[in-house]
């Protein structure tokens, strides 16, 4: 099996995916939909399971990532400086996106011909909550309720292990930690991983950053944290590498139950409306983020794109920004050079509230109901489709296909019905998936494109090890 290993990474991803969809197909064709599609459903079980794999690690990533990425810094206002220039960013690359999904609209037309009569509606979930929902939410927020959704037991384990890793570390010598310690930790983090599983991503990344900030004010302890917090960080990203090498089987199992459940006939009433999203999705990763690796930081393109590979095959297979997000780091720190001070702070913020994908989806899906339905717009109703797309992206849930839900605060800027509304969410929920993975694409290359952009402005990017990631 070492031939196997010896191929690099997003090689096997690649492989894995064209296989899954060809797998997928076949499946339908020569056992039929109903037959094949149980034996794609059980099939999918280990895609399943390396989702599950991914998802066990986010929350500890998220959180000793960013705590060491705060004491790295040192300054409270470096933290402060980078938090501004991300969040300037970021809402910069998410309007920009919406402006390219306006034009993809106007240009391909996706809506015209299309008889929406037929369609199932759907009923509109309110239980997706926006970015500026959770932020107001943090004030009445019970720190303690996401832990304690999980097994008490479980979390008292890791509550304990954690601690005692912490007292150790801070004793141990300058040499390097012993290796108690190492079974300690990693015991630590799965368990913490399972108590803390429910816990509000964004406000995880409050509570880090708090943390974070307040070992930085106790005089003598930011020490002992800063080596407990690296190391924790590091041996998570390298249980990320070992998970990462079940991404060839993982996706080859997600793509052949989409391909064979969703079928190639359904791109058939809507092919317009896929060639419109993907299209402006790749131009979006091209001239926007592709623009600001070359023009605004005078670094090579190909070598940003080639370095975040493993995380493109991953976010497309899953349609999860947020289960992608340790390989995003991963890829980031290890490929593009970018430092864990700026890597642990800006991606865990980019997976919450850097949707690009979703806005300039919903731009088109806009125009694709205005042209069904026969709706006029004037030149101010695509301004203000653009502003609020921009808007109720941010801090979309990032899971499969919670920006469909999305739609009815767009389409009530030109007073879309709320019949109509639901007829388009139900013509177009049973394809969404193949949209929404190109949509996560999206976000996750716009998360690692604000990281290389930040950590260059910040000094912060061996550009050594950038343009030493040669294309093989």
């Amino acid at each position: 099996m070492s031939w196997w290993f010896g191929i690099k990474l997003w090689k096997r991803v690649f492989l894995g995916l064209i296989l899954g969809v060809g797998f997928g197909l076949l499946v339908t064709q020569t056992m039929g939909a109903e037959a094949g599609g149980k034996l794609l459903d059980e099939i999918k079980i280990v895609g399943d399971i390396f989702i599950g794999a991914i998802r066990l690690v986010i929350v500890p990533l998220i959180f000793f990532t960013l705590v060491a990425g705060v004491l790295a810094l040192g300054d409270p206002k470096k933290l402060g400086t980078i938090g501004v220039k991300t969040l300037v960013l970021y809402l910069l690359t998410t309007f920009f996106a919406n402006m390219i999904g306006l034009v993809m609209g106007a240009i391909f037309r996706p809506g015209v011909g299309v008889a929406l009569g037929g369609a199932a509606p759907k009923t509109i979930s309110a239980d997706v909550g926006g970015f500026w929902e959770r932020l107001a939410g943090m004030a009445t927020k019970d720190p303690f309720a996401g832990l304690m959704a999980g097994d008490p037991m479980t979390l008292g384990i890791a509550a304990a292990l954690i601690v005692t890793a912490i007292w150790v570390a801070g004793r141990a010598d300058d040499g390097g930690l012993k290796r108690p310690i190492v079974a300690t930790i990693f015991i630590a983090l799965f368990a913490l991983g399972v108590a803390m599983s429910s816990m509000d991503i964004l406000f995880l990344i409050f509570v880090s950053l708090v943390i974070g900030v307040a070992f930085l004010f106790i005089p003598g302890e930011d020490g002992p944290a800063m080596r407990f917090f690296t190391y924790a960080s590091d041996k998570v990203l390298g249980v990320t590498h070992f998970i990462m090498e079940l991404a060839p089987f993982g996706v080859f199992a997600l793509i052949a139950w989409v391909a064979g459940t969703r079928g190639v006939e359904t791109f058939t009433a809507v092919f317009w409306l896929v060639i419109a999203v993907y299209l402006g999705c790749l131009i979006h990763m091209a001239v926007t983020y592709g623009g600001m690796i070359r023009f605004l930081l005078g670094l090579p393109v190909i070598n940003f794109f080639r370095g975040i590979l493993d995380a493109q095959m991953v976010a497309y297979s899953t349609s999860s920004s947020s289960a992608t997000l340790p390989v995003t780091i991963s890829n980031v720190t290890d490929n593009l050079g970018v430092k864990k001070s700026v890597a642990g702070s800006v991606l865990p913020l980019g997976a919450t509230i850097n949707m690009d994908g979703t806005s300039l989806y919903l731009g088109i899906v806009a125009l694709f109901t205005a042209q069904a339905f026969g709706y006029t717009l004037e030149p101010q109703h695509y301004l203000l489709i653009a502003l609020t797309a921009a808007l109720v992206s941010i801090g979309t849930a990032g899971i499969p296909s919670a920006s469909l839900f999305l739609l009815a605060t767009v389409l009530q800027v030109f007073n879309v019905s709320p019949e109509h509304t639901a007829l388009v969410v139900g013509f177009i929920f049973p394809f969404d998936r193949l949209l929404d993975m190109m949509r996560t694409v999206v976000n996750v290359t716009g998360d690692a494109t604000v990281a290389v952009t930040v950590a260059k402005w910040e000094g912060e990017l061996d550009e050594e090890r950038y343009r030493s990631n040669a294309v093989e």
